[in-house]
């Protein structure tokens, strides 16, 4: 047997049970695993990419860290209307239309890694080249161009280069794109902008002179007002979630960017292909901003999106949406009527009480089990459910809160369907 023919042999099989077997004669067995979980990876991730035929996935970490394919597709776009919008770039595409396919002059993604997001951006251009410094994955990421159809329609550069290095050499490109490496030297997970690696903040002069537009992507825990202060050519913000959960947070850097702060754009995308929803704001509308506060818990409830919450947008939600917010701390809002496209989880309330004993007594009498949330509340799940004497498990929907005038309340829902 080869090792082609037990991957794909074995494409489903548990991995970690894999390896504790003898592989057959001929088969290279850590090879293979690495096969076999990236491509399990790659089916809920990247899925074009799972049915194209000869991939070669890299080790687990490139695996985890690249972007999916529906969070790339949406770079993809974000590059092409901000193209369109770029003097220097903009003159050259005008009167195109949506479609930009082959009309941007370059592109050069300096952190090329995997490639999914170089892959996806690629088409744009008429030149598109890759940087990455392990020669390992610039070979991996030219076999898969041509796995992908990618190359042989798009003229693509495969450069073995160190980030800072290729930058400080390269000739000026329209468009400069980096995720950097958020691992430390011991490999933790590190967040600030100056902890990455390449950090943005020290190439920014050299980034702006280099490229008309600079597109850096950044962990989803990233202070986004730490990073307008230390990016002060930052003119867009774009927070980005996939199926409610916050995947990255996109900077566009220009060396003229709009006056005042940034825009900041929540894109809500849903892994399933249905159309994206967006909530654009300015920090200063945010701030600027009134709202009154629930003085009861009406029939419905919700949360925005974890993009909403990540960016900040706390009362401009409830002015867009008609809703009232339970409390200035409590990001969680309450109206009479369904808002049918609020962006976000909505719940139906059926029952809700004080912490006074007997109402809770009241309305807990036949809960034995329940999924347990709080919001905005001074104690943890773990105590509260010793409070409560409620094991974790399928049955009720609760959700303990605090009101604008101090009050707690204990809510019990019922889940509605994503609007």
């Amino acid at each position: 047997m080869t090792t082609d023919e037990f991957i794909d042999l074995h494409r489903n099989a548990d991995v970690r049970q894999l390896a504790l077997q003898k592989p057959p004669s001929g088969v290279a067995l850590q090879y293979a695993l690495q096969q076999i979980e990236g491509w399990q990876t790659a089916r809920r991730k990247l899925p074009s990419w799972a049915a194209a035929p000869g991939i070669v996935f890299p080790p687990r970490l490139s695996m985890e860290q690249c972007s999916s394919e529906a969070t790339a597709r949406y770079k993809r776009q974000l590059i092409a209307d901000a193209a369109a919008n770029t003097p220097g770039i903009s003159g050259g595409i005008a009167g195109h239309g949506g479609d930009l396919t082959g009309l941007i002059g370059s592109l050069t993604d300096l952190t090329g890694g995997l490639g999914a997001d170089f892959f996806a951006m690629a088409p744009l251009f008429r030149r598109a080249t890759y940087v990455e410094r392990l020669p390992e994955l610039v070979a991996t990421a030219r076999h898969n161009g041509l796995c992908l159809g990618i190359t042989a329609t798009t003229d693509c550069h495969f450069v073995a280069a160190d980030a800072e290095d290729h930058l400080r050499q390269m000739a000026p490109t329209d468009v400069v794109y980096l995720d950097p490496a958020r691992r430390d030297g011991a490999g933790r997970k590190v967040v600030r902008i100056e902890e990455c690696s390449p950090d943005i903040g020290a190439l920014q002069d050299v980034l702006l002179a280099k490229s008309r537009l600079c597109v850096v992507k950044l962990s989803p825990m990233l202070d986004i007002s730490a990073a307008r202060r230390a990016l002060p050519a930052t003119s867009e913000v774009h927070v980005v979630s996939l199926d409610g959960e916050c995947k990255e947070v996109v900077l566009l850097m220009n060396a003229t960017p709009a006056h005042g702060a940034p825009r900041i754009v929540c894109a809500m995308l849903h892994s399933d292909g249905t159309a994206h929803t967006t909530f654009a704001f300015s920090p200063d509308e945010e701030a600027e901003a009134t709202v009154g506060y629930a003085t009861s818990i009406d029939a419905y409830l919700y949360e925005p999106d974890a993009a909403i919450l990540k960016a900040g947008a706390y009362k401009l939600t409830a002015l867009r949406h008609g809703v009232d917010k339970l409390a200035p701390h409590t990001h969680l809002y309450t109206s009479p009527q369904l808002v049918g496209d609020f962006p976000g989880r909505r719940w139906r309330v059926c029952q809700h009480a004080s912490f006074a004993k007997r109402e809770l007594r009241a309305m807990l009498a036949d809960v034995r089990t329940a999924e347990l949330a709080v919001r905005g509340f001074p104690a943890t799940v773990a105590t509260l459910r010793r409070q409560l004497n409620i094991a974790d498990g399928p049955g009720a929907h609760l959700i303990a809160t605090t009101l604008a005038d101090g009050s707690h309340r204990l809510l019990r829902v019922e889940p509605l369907a994503p609007a």
